[in-house]
């Protein structure tokens, strides 16, 4: 390693210097610990390679200055050969040590890597719905890449270095310690010239990192909000283009700034450091030279030296900072083992059963329910906030009591947030019911197993939400194993088939982000399909025609006509022209139900339901009486 990589090194160092460097706990060191315990065989092997690889370089510099005496006093040639030829094998060795060493650091630190994420993602998918509703996904992807690329360093990196640079530093300090105590002290004492200015570079050159990035994550955070398709809508529609620019362009103009001063800084770094470096080989040479001409230390010392005082200030520099970068490591593991403490609120029985074959009954029994609170299912870093907010826990439902037979429709009717579409989120297991019972066919859902509420019941929700992916991959979300036939079966139920037969790519044509390539109809009649292929035996619409025109509405009600056939329904609407055939309306207002019936005992009794029928469908007094208003 030369004198340009140690600044280098020393400078990275510097800078590691100035992140976060909490403590940490026996705890984390354990947990980590049992995250490389299936790796340990690995990391074995990897660390002994590294001190075998240290070895190998402190005896190239000590056979250098043989060599060099071999040649002065003029002895056997042989020997100067046999150096020379011992000097080469130990370059291949080096070589081919430092192959073997990489593979494996790539190996140990990619398998980590696939623990780590693998781990957190299966971790994040048990989650509530509410973590999702209140997590920035930036900051919850930043933690399945950036920190677990930190954590991962620590394995592949820092503690790699620090073995074999301790072991380095230790060799070499004997040997040139056995050469000349004297040289080894005066060269020793030029360490803090090269370190302190790392320092403080270090910090400066943190700190335009840092305003960096912060720039380089607001222009982050604005370019993925005005290029998505909703968010460019809005800015065509409301933004202003030239302040947007310009503020986008001030934001750039300063990372570029900070770049420039960054280069020159680093540059005029560099060439200090490389400045000091020579100084010290001047002084190795200059006062070895005259010892050597004093008969006091052997030509090939001085060669030996000179040679092994590079290899002096590489881990002297990079043990310095290696504390810090293990700080930063650990930092890094503990913001990944933050996701993972955690805890899902809905957790599966060991014993979990099946919903029972043919028709399913839909069953609520004096279910109350409260929104769980931030604490329980979020983390202040993942939101951006300074405090969790302490809000939450109030009662939402209120002795919810119903019961839809086997291949019936119960309707839910009411004002906006009675709890209609909460009552919807209970059935699935988005969410636990605090007292009370949800059953499907006649066994609580707590006690059922989520692959078979997946396989029983179907959902489709008012946005229609599909990924950026083919028709067809969206389709086989619900059944994997569909064929093309039952695929283009689907479709024709809902009513799409001429449709997606037109585009150009057909089932492989892709629907954009969220399905914004399709209109909203469009991507209500694919859900639907999507449910169709599904064959679920029950059904939840949750104002699946809310926000459709009138030509939409009918053709995704016909689609939904198809959907609910012989299916136990739950639907939620607003509009009660689609719920008057319902075998059971129910009226929910402040998490209770009020009224229950069907549309014709509704209306006779003359309560809230007749209040909302005759809200929405009568016509005003003036227009009734041609009275002008």
């Amino acid at each position: 390693m030369d004198m340009e990589v140690t600044a280098w090194s020393s400078l990275h160092s510097a800078m590691n210097a100035q992140q976060d460097r909490r403590p940490f706990s026996r705890a984390t060191l354990r947990r980590i610990a049992s995250f490389a315990r299936p790796h340990r065989r690995q990391l074995n092997r990897f660390l002994l390679l590294s001190t075998v690889t240290a070895l190998l370089a402190v005896a190239t510099p000590v056979l250098a200055g043989k060599i060099v005496n071999a040649i002065v006093r003029g002895g056997d040639p042989g020997a100067v050969t046999r150096l020379a030829l011992l000097i080469a094998v130990i370059a291949v060795a080096e070589a081919a040590l430092g192959l073997l060493t990489r593979w494996l650091s790539a190996t140990l630190g990619e398998g980590l890597i696939l623990d780590l994420r693998t781990s957190v993602f299966d971790h994040v998918q048990r989650m509530p719905v509410a973590f999702f509703t209140r997590t920035r996904t930036g900051a919850l992807v930043s933690r399945l890449n950036n920190d677990v690329l930190g954590a991962q360093r620590a394995f592949s990196n820092t503690l790699s270095g620090v073995v074999s640079n301790l072991v380095t530093l230790l060799l070499t300090l004997v040997v040139m310690l056995g050469i000349s105590w004297q040289i080894t002290l005066l060269a020793l004492a030029l360490l803090p010239v090269f370190v302190v200015p790392a320092r403080r570079m270090g910090s400066r050159m943190a700190a335009m990192q840092r305003e960096a990035a912060h720039h380089d994550a607001a222009m982050g955070t604005q370019m993925t909000e005005r290029f998505s398709a909703p968010g460019a809508t809005l800015v065509k529609l409301f933004g202003r283009p030239a302040d947007e620019s310009a503020e986008f362009a001030a934001r750039a103009r300063r990372v570029r700034d900070i770049g420039v001063r960054t280069a020159m800084a680093q540059s005029a770094f560099i060439t200090a450091l490389t400045l000091v470096s020579a100084l010290a080989l001047a002084l190795v040479y200059g006062l070895g030279g005259h010892f050597a001409r004093n008969g006091g230390l052997e030509a090939g010392a001085v060669v030996a030296l000179a040679l092994l005082l590079t290899r002096l200030y590489a881990p002297l520099t990079a043990l310095a900072g290696a504390r810090v970068e293990v700080m930063s490591a650990l930092v890094s593991f503990e913001r990944v083992f933050e996701i993972l403490d955690l805890k899902p609120l809905i957790a599966e029985k060991p014993d979990a059963r099946r919903v029972p074959d043919g028709p399913v009954s839909v069953e609520f029994e004096g279910v109350s329910f409260a929104y769980p609170t931030a604490d329980k299912v979020s983390l202040a870093s993942l939101e951006d906030v300074a405090a969790l907010d302490s809000r939450g826990g109030t009662t939402v439902l209120n002795g919810i009591s119903f019961r839809a037979e086997p291949g019936r429709m119960v309707a839910l009717v009411g004002s906006s947030g009675a709890g209609k579409s909460t009552i919807a989120q209970l059935l699935p297991r988005l969410y636990d019911a605090d007292t009370g019972s949800v059953r499907l066919g006649g066994i609580d859902v707590r006690d059922l197993s989520a692959e078979s509420i997946r396989e029983t019941l179907g959902m489709v929700t008012q946005d229609g939400h599909l990924f950026h992916e083919s028709v067809r991959a969206n389709l086989l979300l619900a059944r994997p194993d569909a064929t093309e036939e039952d695929l283009w079966d689907a479709l024709r139920r809902s009513r799409l088939d001429t449709l997606i037969a037109a585009l150009p790519e057909g089932l492989d044509t892709v629907v954009g982000e969220r399905g914004y390539r399709l209109s909203g109809g469009e991507r209500q009649r694919l859900t639907i399909a999507r449910l169709l292929l599904a064959r679920q035996r029950v059904v939840i619409l949750d104002e699946a025609t809310a926000h459709l025109d009138s030509t939409s509405e009918a053709e995704v009600r016909e689609a939904l006509g198809e959907a609910l056939e012989g299916r136990t329904a739950v639907v939620i609407a607003h509009r009660l022209s689609t719920v008057r055939a319902a075998d059971l309306i129910l009226v929910v207002e402040d998490g209770r139900v009020v009224e229950r019936g069907t549309h014709t005992e509704l209306l006779a009794a003359e309560g809230r339901y007749e209040e909302l029928y005759r809200t929405q469908f009568e016509r005003p007094e003036a227009e009734r009486t041609g009275v002008p208003g």
